[in-house]
């Protein structure tokens, strides 16, 4: 039972009439969402009509998250609109007993062996992805990401022996999916209902999507159903052989697990559940990169040092999955970029009931929003928090962060893919690395923008076989 709230919960500045704070999220998120900190721990903000709670103070953050968490739903506009694009997948189905059932199913395919099994023939795709890139002309990086992020997770997803078909049209359609899904939530419900030409390809694309992971589930159940396949092996023989074990796993995918568990999901969960896991890989994963290759070229001694440990670890030898333990630095580069960006910037709950949080009053039925970007930008935890700083996250300077690292939520409803999603970040950065010995930023300074996720505005990259110093003022070698 909540005990009475005993404060007043202060209005954010600079609402309009009908649309309320609606237009500086739209103008100027960062800096508006940023701001609230200075009116207390929970801030009253409205979106049109609509108010909502800001949480501003980490620990009430965990509050929402942890420890009252039955008391506040997955729920709020930005999951709602998720919710027709996703289905009952795991980011967006209702607490209850169907989550947790679906959890508990999916949570072995995330775990660091089964990832492990599957690494090297995830390095293997990611190799061929970047070296296929042409040497010396500007590449959108951001969507280059986005790519070899789709490509490495659908090896890991579906298994390396996908038809090249399929794997080019996921490739093909994602893109158009992400900017029509975006779209989706930021514009009114009742809006996106209209049979208006943007809305019906984004429905076409999507039914389409369904029919690809279809055509993908029945692959996969197909080569499990054959004796002579790699994923059809048996126990038996693998127990004779310990390298046709070995093959198999690298030949297989997470979504196997699905499909051979003991109460399998029906063939409507399944696709709700792809969709989820690709998207959250894609956006997510490719954001982080994109800006971590721009951190990069920002930062000449970072990049000195990555590379330096890569040559350490790897030597003369291929990156394999398990070099991936001994690369302690780009991992805090990588959570560093993290910090900085997001992924998710915005992520909203429902109060189930009438709620005491932190002293304030949250109404039952009201969304209650919480802000990784908030957070991790708050200055009383991060020192200038608008600087690239990997050396925050050594052992004795991450302890300093109390809790204030929330890229990946907490409690019941935390990131199950988190496991994987370090996995492939060090992966596609370790392989950018090695595969091309120097690159340069060549559009103007990119800008933070905030939908969904925290991506570029616009950054454009070459990529170079040599290093710098072995290039002439044009770029070509020395003459």
């Amino acid at each position: 039972m909540s005990a009475p709230a005993t404060s007043p919960t202060p209005t954010a500045p600079g609402g309009l009439p009908l649309i309320g704070h609606g237009l500086q999220l739209a103008r100027n998120p960062l800096p508006f969402i940023s701001s609230l900190r200075g009116h207390g721990p929970v801030v009253r903000i409205r979106i049109g009509p609509t108010p909502a709670y800001v949480v501003t103070d980490p620990a009430l953050t965990r509050k929402v998250l942890v420890t009252d968490a039955a008391h506040y739903a997955k729920g709020g506009k930005i999951i709602d609109a998720l919710r027709v694009f996703f289905g009952d997948g795991l980011a967006t189905i209702a607490d209850g007993d169907a989550h947790l059932r679906n959890r508990r199913l999916m949570q072995p395919m995330f775990n660091k062996a089964h990832i492990a099994d599957r690494g090297d023939a995830m390095i293997e795709q990611v190799t061929a992805t970047v070296s296929a890139w042409p040497e010396g002309q500007p590449r959108e990086v951001y969507e280059d990401m986005n790519e070899v992020t789709l490509a490495a997770f659908l090896v890991a997803l579906f298994g390396a022996d996908l038809p090249e078909h399929l794997a080019g049209e996921f490739t093909t359609l994602m893109p158009d999916i992400m900017k029509g899904t975006i779209r989706q939530t930021i514009l009114p419900p009742w809006a996106t209902r209209l049979p208006l030409p943007a809305n019906r390809a984004h429905a076409q694309r999507v039914a389409r999507l369904r029919s690809l992971i279809d055509q993908a589930i029945d692959h996969r159940a197909g080569r499990a159903d054959d004796p002579s396949s790699p994923a059809g092996a048996t126990a038996a023989s693998d127990a004779g052989c310990p390298h046709a074990a070995a093959a198999r796993e690298q030949r297989t995918g997470l979504f196997d697990t699905l499909l051979t568990a003991e109460h399998p999901l029906t063939r409507q969960q399944l696709q709700d559940e792809a969709i989820t896991l690709l998207t959250g890989a894609i956006e997510t994963t490719g954001t982080t990169l994109a800006w971590t290759l721009c951190e990069i070229t920002r930062h000449p001694h970072v990049e000195q040092q990555l590379r330096e440990e890569l040559a350490t670890v790897c030597a003369d030898h291929p990156l394999t999955y398990g070099d991936l333990e001994h690369l302690p630095y780009a991992r805090r580069v990588l959570q560093e970029a993290i910090r900085k960006y997001g992924p998710a910037w915005l992520v909203t709950r429902t109060a189930t009931r009438d709620l005491d949080l932190g002293g304030h009053l949250v109404p039952e039925g009201a969304d209650v929003v919480w802000s990784p970007y908030l957070h991790q930008h708050d200055p009383d935890v991060f020192s200038d928090p608008d600087a690239f700083d990997p050396d925050r996250w050594t052992a004795e300077n991450a302890a300093a962060t109390r809790g204030s690292f929330l890229a990946f939520g907490d409690g019941r409803r935390k990131c199950i893919g988190e496991n994987f999603a370090w996995a492939e970040l060090q992966i596609i950065l370790a392989t950018v690395l090695r595969t091309w010995p120097s690159f340069r930023l060549t559009s103007p300074a990119p800008r933070p923008q905030a939908v969904v996720t925290v991506k570029p505005d616009h950054m454009t990259m070459e990529f170079h076989r040599e290093p710098a110093a072995n290039r002439g003022p044009s770029g070509g070698r020395p003459g």
